[in-house]
């Protein structure tokens, strides 16, 4: 009899090209070392992949993987995407909200791992404990948003659950999304490429289980000091009045925010793309995924302008920054426009941008030409246009160039080019200058999907008011970095096993999300718990990556940050040099536990119960 724990207690395996579908029970050992979420996936990842395995090969596995509060009314309905990333080669999670996550466990399951490739297009329809694999053929060249639409229609319910690709996913574009309903996606590191190989166009859900805690009124407690926890943070209040966009002039103050491809951190027209420009031109109510109290994104519509009548989302500050000021697009009605041609496409917007704005350099610089229909260049509406149409279709030299990624692109192209080529182990960078802050450059250097700052975001001691052990910290200093990035690095692994809201996140206490967890599962948990499963998880994806033959050498941020001085703004001349970088890394490495070569001993294997845990086989 399955225990009143939050889990569902099994997940779903379906192999495509065998046509096999089974229900697989989770390990009890696994649910007390790893929680859920980005712990499964890591653990499952790990065991079941052999080294090597090419990302968008049928013996890759896709993931999806919810916690054990995901479809509770706990501030933790996110789910997560895990696969290995065809873009950098390392381990992938991405992580997506909105309503296709709690359908997991209301269809019965903690997750779903789908390997294999089927022999043409196809969808799965999980229909509570019925699965079967449908063609869709039919489907092929819809954008991910109108697959949507046309899976609710053939099934004839408007309520299921869909996650689909678009275009840029069948044409295995290195970074294509996954589309989570309308407006939530798991967007980095190419996941929706890994569904394309796999001939796999969407997954429709719809379910009927409950989700039983422990202890329900204990969990209903909980929830109210979450909801005193959120309500008492400053940063959530903000984000539920006007979501990411203030980030942007936030950022460009601080000399953080890219401009033309990071040739500067600062831009002059930053407030048209910020929360004063979006309510101006899009915004007309608030909205929120499920069971979210913060409600942080922001239903809208073009209303003036070229693209009037474009439906729109919040622009989240990433996607405004990429398509904004890096591009030198000043008008937030393009900038809309253009975020939602890559959501329809299915395309990480943040990717897409860095791509875009690479090219633009190039073009600039005399290394590649324009096409004869467009000129590329940085301010261009029409270029941007054009590129993410050509990328997503791969449909000339152009676009099929950009379609791999900054990384691949540079090197196909020059050495010359591979100076701005802006990105870490192959993941295009995020909207973080950090010659602003070099607590972010670790983490940039550090973090196990490439590039990122969701895996720890130390702007709040960089920049911000918090203090680490008390003291406050220089921004452009190497000290206590390590120290910071470890901890955070730690803590938001071990709290994206739940899988909780990054914005919840600013405001919920460790010891909430203990007591949250402690009523679901009926264990007692105590609020270090987060860490030491983040520290297990942590070591488990540096494991993958070295046996993928990501290594120390690739702890290195890109050469504009190194040998580029910020050419404005309050770190106006600062760079953070292979000095820095080389102290960083040393002593990012001792905090860590791990040798010179960032690899993690046997002591600490031992320490995280890593070299004598059960293996998680599936199959061969």
């Amino acid at each position: 009899m399955k225990m009143a724990n939050g889990y569902m207690e099994k997940f779903l395996y379906v192999d495509l090209s065998k046509r096999t579908v089974n229900e697989i029970p989770v390990p009890q050992w696994l649910m007390q070392r790893y929680i859920g979420g980005k712990g499964f996936g890591a653990k499952i990842l790990y065991d079941l992949l052999y080294p090597g395995v090419e990302p968008l090969s049928p013996d890759n596995v896709l993931m999806f993987m919810t916690g054990p509060l995901t479809a509770t009314a706990a501030p933790s309905m996110r789910a997560c995407a895990v696969t290995k990333s065809p873009l950098t080669g390392t381990f992938l999670d991405s992580f997506f909200g909105g309503h296709f996550g709690p359908e997991i466990k209301y269809a019965g399951y903690d997750g779903i791992i789908i390997t294999g490739k089927a022999e043409s297009p196809v969808y799965l329809w999980i229909d509570d404990n019925k699965v079967e694999i449908c063609p869709a053929g039919h489907l092929g060249g819809m954008d991910a948003l109108e697959v949507n639409q046309a899976i609710k229609k053939e099934l004839g319910d408007d309520s299921v659950k869909i996650v689909s690709i678009g275009p840029a996913g069948e044409n295995l574009v290195k970074y294509a999304l996954i589309s989570c309903e309308y407006n939530r996606q798991a967007g980095r590191g190419g996941a929706g490429a890994v569904m394309g190989s796999k001939n796999l166009k969407g997954i429709a859900l719809r379910g009927y289980h409950v989700v039983r805690v422990n202890d329900l009124d204990e969990l209903k407690k909980g929830i109210k000091f979450a909801q005193n926890d959120l309500a008492a943070s400053p940063d959530v209040q903000e984000l539920a009045e006007y979501g990411t966009a203030p980030t942007v002039p936030f950022a460009s103050e601080n000399g953080l925010l890219p401009y033309k491809n990071y040739q500067d951190g600062q831009y002059e027209k930053c407030e048209n793309l910020g929360n004063a420009g979006q309510s101006r031109y899009l915004w007309l109510k608030s909205a929120a995924c499920m069971g979210c109290p913060i409600h942080c994104s922001k239903i809208g519509v073009v209303r003036t302008g070229k693209y009037a009548g474009t439906t729109t989302d919040i622009v989240e500050y990433e996607s405004a920054a990429f398509f904004g000021s890096n591009l030198d697009i000043s008008d937030i009605r393009a900038v809309a426009h253009l975020v939602k041609l890559c959501d329809c496409l299915g395309l990480d917007s943040m990717s897409a941008g860095a791509a875009v704005g690479f090219a633009m350099e190039a073009c600039e610089k005399g290394i590649i030409d324009s096409p004869d229909n467009v000129k590329i260049d940085f301010g261009s509406v029409e270029a941007a246009d054009y590129l993410v149409k050509a990328i997503a279709h791969r449909s000339d030299y152009l676009g099929n160039l950009l379609a791999e990624g900054v990384k691949r692109a540079s090197e196909r192209l020059s050495e010359r080019s591979m100076e701005f080529a802006v990105h870490v182990k192959g993941l295009e960078t995020p909207a973080w200058g950090p010659r602003g802050s070099t607590g972010m450059g670790l983490a940039f250097m550090t973090a196990d999907r490439g590039g990122c700052h969701q895996r720890g975001l130390p702007l709040g001691y960089d920049i911000g008011d918090e203090k680490w052990k008390g003291e406050p910290v220089d921004p452009l200093s190497c000290e206590k970095k390590a120290e910071i990035v470890c901890y955070l690095q730690n803590y938001l692994a071990g709290t994206d096993t739940l899988v909780k809201c990054d914005f919840g996140g600013f405001g919920i206490q460790p010891a909430t999300y203990a007591r949250l967890l402690s009523a679901a599962t009926g264990c007692n948990v105590e609020e270090d718990l987060f860490e030491e499963v983040g520290e297990r998880i942590w070591n488990l994806t540096r494991l993958f990556n070295l046996r993928e033959g990501i290594d120390y050498t690739q702890d290195r941020l890109p050469p504009r940050f190194v040998n580029e001085p910020l050419p404005s703004g309050p770190a106006k001349g600062h760079k953070i040099s292979e000095e820095d970088m080389d102290y960083m890394r040393s002593d990012y490495y001792r905090v860590r536990g791990w040798s010179e070569k960032g690899e993690p001993g046997k002591n600490m294997l031992e320490k995280l119960h890593l070299n004598n845990e059960n293996i998680f086989r599936l199959s061969k």
